[in-house]
């Protein structure tokens, strides 16, 4: 069993509300679902949002699609996690979060195989110097993994960041790392930012309507069309 932990929150720094800001007229964090949705390796999927009052919206909006909530812990999403995971038991913990509209799901299906084919406690697409486009990122712990790692966080920042444990001690798990990744890591895919929003917004207008299942190919083919985009607030390299 495969369970998806898609966190959430209202409460961003850099850009409050994010995940339900209007994409192709529905809040974003839908439409990630969407792409997350045509995963073959994904059994569900969960959103993990706070008990904060400001995330009832959150819990309103991916209710209404049918999708199932665990609130926790503002400050521990650590323990989120966790109890995502006891809500609805699973092998493996696939953490996304809800930043990434161009989630894609070939890139999360080939981390999830590599995983269950390496044995891994641990393993991502992003290893250094060779990275997917930042919105691209996926990270898959054993069930184990994570349980461990929540009775090893000893600090704020190993609550606040999954899989903290993992990337500062590398040496106490059995790592996998997806090979030939495009070394594209300079690319921003994400939303964290005003800018991040309007070019996500753009790409959805321009290949949405002509097909909901568009691919990261079809995402680095826009933005080649469209020199704008290129270095729209910041490196945009396809």
């Amino acid at each position: 069993m495969i369970l998806a932990v898609l966190q959430a929150r209202m409460s961003s720094t850099r850009l409050p509300g994010k995940v339900l800001m209007p994409i192709v007229r529905a809040p974003m964090i839908i439409r990630q679902i969407e792409r997350v949705a045509r995963s073959r390796r994904i059994d569900r999927l969960v959103v993990a949002t706070s008990t904060d009052p400001l995330d009832d919206a959150i819990e309103t909006a991916v209710r209404r699609d049918g999708i199932a909530v665990h609130r926790g812990p503002l400050d521990n999403v650590l323990e989120r996690f966790v109890g995502a995971l006891d809500a609805h038991p699973a092998d493996h913990v696939v953490r996304l979060t809800a930043d990434c509209p161009l989630a894609d799901p070939t890139v999360i299906d080939a981390t999830i195989d590599l995983h269950l084919s390496s044995r891994a406690d641990y393993t991502s697409n992003s290893p250094e110097g060779a990275a997917y486009p930042k919105g691209l990122d996926v990270e898959v712990i054993t069930a184990a993994g994570l349980r461990r790692a929540a009775a090893q966080a000893d600090s704020p920042e190993a609550r606040e960041h999954v899989t903290w444990d993992v990337w500062n001690n590398p040496d106490r798990w059995n790592l996998a790392w997806l090979p030939d990744a495009p070394g594209e890591g300079a690319v921003r895919w994400t939303v964290d930012r005003p800018d991040d929003y309007a070019f996500v917004a753009a790409v959805y207008d321009a290949l949405y309507p002509k097909d909901r299942a568009f691919t990261s190919d079809d995402v680095r083919a826009f933005v080649r069309s469209r020199e704008d985009l290129l270095n729209y607030g910041g490196d945009r390299r396809a």
